[in-house]
């Protein structure tokens, strides 16, 4: 029941992150047993790269602490919903934190606040949204698909978080959500959004909301749009989240006087009093004072000390960040749209 509410030590029931690498994160759950490919319980032993570690030993530690496997070492980490997003079993396509984190922005979630989701999934959005609103706060959510609404039932009670949830087999675009009035937002994840535009703004409540569709086709959004635009939503917004990675390197140019590229030091043969005429100098001095030797160093020399490592080459180094030459893969378009307060409810009777 780690995900409800912060705490420093694990107990028997949690779900906790086991951090071997950025690519190695392990949702495990602190139980005595687990099923077996043959449906036998058997103890709870988690095996990795690195050896095993029995996830019941796991209680009493602290989250952040190192744990000892067989043959090295991993972190316990208390779970988050981004965390979660990245190790939970998949059962559909998720969204990941970029569009996540934008959703929640311009949904404008917050503490409190009465959300209606279709399009449960994996749930990777709705712990996102159950973190933001908070215990005040109510998630309604809503799958097709029979089986997954109840393995999401029963993760969401696993994690501590049934009470904030209601999970529904319903399909939205047929029978609506159920609920009028109430959302303060509503995200769509279907295949046909628009067919759902009509009971969504319908549960928005009357003194308007916001309402999100994530689509993976432009087609998808154009049709969107279209509807969104007929049934009086406002402020429409068409948003594409792509990460890019930039690499820190040093790069070095070479250095252009009247056109051409700097000689380098070994083949310059000038005399420097030529090219510097008007350059004040300072002869050295030699004190004989204490039977020591000291030299002055001339002006020049103090103002360039730094730069005389690099004599030898003319090249102007410096270090920038460089970006990845392959743009990373499409994901899907979030539209977004506001629902006006007191919106006409009858033209949208009309529409639907």
């Amino acid at each position: 029941m780690s995900f409800s509410g912060f705490k420093e030590v694990i107990e028997e029931g949690d779900t906790v992150i086991l951090y071997i690498g950025v690519s190695q994160m392990y949702a495990l759950e602190v139980k005595p047993k687990v099923l077996n490919k043959n449906g036998v319980g058997v103890d709870n032993v988690f095996q990795t790269k690195y050896g095993s570690v029995k996830v019941m030993d796991l209680v009493g530690k602290k989250y952040g602490s190192r744990v000892n496997l067989s043959m090295g070492w991993g972190q316990v980490l208390y779970p988050t919903p981004e965390l979660w997003t990245i190790t939970l079993p998949h059962r559909t396509q998720i969204l990941y934190t970029p569009d996540i984190s934008m959703v929640l922005t311009q949904l404008e979630i917050g503490p409190g606040s009465v959300v209606c989701e279709a399009g449960t999934g994996s749930g990777s959005l709705s712990h996102a949204i159950l973190r933001a609103i908070g215990p005040a706060g109510k998630l309604h959510t809503f799958d097709f698909h029979k089986e997954r609404v109840k393995v999401a039932s029963e993760e969401f009670t696993r994690h501590g978080l049934g009470e904030r949830v209601s999970v529904m087999h319903r399909d939205v675009c047929e029978e609506g959500f159920g609920v009028e009035d109430v959302a303060d937002a509503v995200f769509l994840d279907l295949p046909k959004p628009w067919e759902a535009l009509p009971h969504a703004v319908t549960a928005i409540q009357m003194s308007g909301g916001r309402i999100c569709s994530f689509s993976p086709c432009i087609e998808q959004v154009t049709r969107t749009c279209e509807v969104l635009e007929s049934l009086g939503l406002q402020e429409l917004l068409t948003l594409e989240c792509l990460a890019r990675e930039f690499q820190v390197k040093t790069i070095s140019l070479p250095t252009i006087i009247n056109g051409r590229k700097a000689p380098t030091h070994q083949n310059t043969h000038v005399n420097q009093e030529e090219t510097q005429p008007d350059q004040k100098k300072m002869k050295v001095e030699e004190c004989t004072e204490g039977g020591t030797d000291t030299k002055v160093k001339s002006e020049h020399e103090q103002i360039t000390a730094d730069n005389r490592r690099q004599q030898g080459n003319s090249d102007f180094k410096f270090t920038t960040g460089i970006t990845q030459l392959k743009a990373p893969g499409h994901t899907g378009f979030l539209t977004f749209a506001s629902v006006p307060p007191g919106l006409a409810r009858n033209k949208i009777s009309c529409v639907a």
